[in-house]
């Protein structure tokens, strides 16, 4: 999407506001929200990161709502009321640009996180951190053998003295490969982030695409490793 001629930055998102999904009328913060963007052409495009210049329009609903809004008219409507035009050009393929995108915002997230040092790959040094009790968020790949997983959520729930518990990693829609790719790392199977605030940052992309994705599970489930 090309930035209008002589239009200036947005502003950093101001994480402490609350936002209005169009569709709903309901409030969130912006972390929950998508942001869609509005180019000089009137094409609409998602803007994850919500950095994109002018003005935004923000989404609070899952894929096959959001598919429902399209095909009655109610995403250009909307879109035309807060953008204040009717010249609003909608892309066949927003959903899979969405999901693209939110699933890429979380990837270079993991891949961020990396390289500062806040999470562990390796099944022994997760081991080691989670019966330390240094455990802050567990992740897997999709095709993470179960055997494996149930161990490391093991030797968290021991680690972190909750035996009682049902805290258990998280999987996530991505595989093995897809992993490695983001982290610059071979064979990533299992992650473990030994930082709080490494969790949280994870958790808020995490959260988004799933949601997004249509799962009522994942988010609860994050906020709850987090805590």
């Amino acid at each position: 999407m090309r930035n209008p001629p002589n239009e200036t930055r947005s502003k950093p998102l101001d994480r402490t506001s609350h936002r209005k999904c169009i569709l709903t009328g309901e409030s969130f913060s912006p972390e929950q929200l998508v942001r869609l963007a509005m180019g000089p052409d009137g094409q609409i495009a998602p803007d994850v990161r919500a950095k994109a210049p002018g003005r935004g329009a923000w989404i609070g609903v899952n894929r096959a709502a959001l598919e429902m809004a399209v095909a009655k008219g109610q995403l250009k409507g909307a879109l035309s009321r807060a953008f204040k035009t009717g010249q609003i050009d909608i892309p066949d393929n927003l959903m899979e640009q969405l999901e693209k995108a939110l699933k890429q915002a979380t990837l270079d997230r993991l891949g961020l996180e990396a390289r500062g040092g806040t999470l562990l790959t390796g099944s022994e040094k997760i081991e080691t951190a989670a019966r330390r009790d240094d455990l802050a968020m567990l992740l897997h790949a999709s095709d993470a053998g179960q055997d494996g997983a149930s161990k490391l959520a093991q030797a968290w729930r021991v680690g972190s003295d909750r035996e009682g518990d049902d805290l258990r990693g998280i999987t996530l829609p991505v595989d093995r490969q897809g992993l490695s790719v983001a982290l610059g790392r071979q064979n990533v199977v299992h992650i473990g982030i030994i930082d709080k605030r490494a969790a949280e940052r994870v958790s808020h992309m995490l959260a988004r695409w799933i949601r997004f994705m249509g799962s009522d599970e994942m988010p609860g489930a994050v906020e709850e490793k987090v805590a």
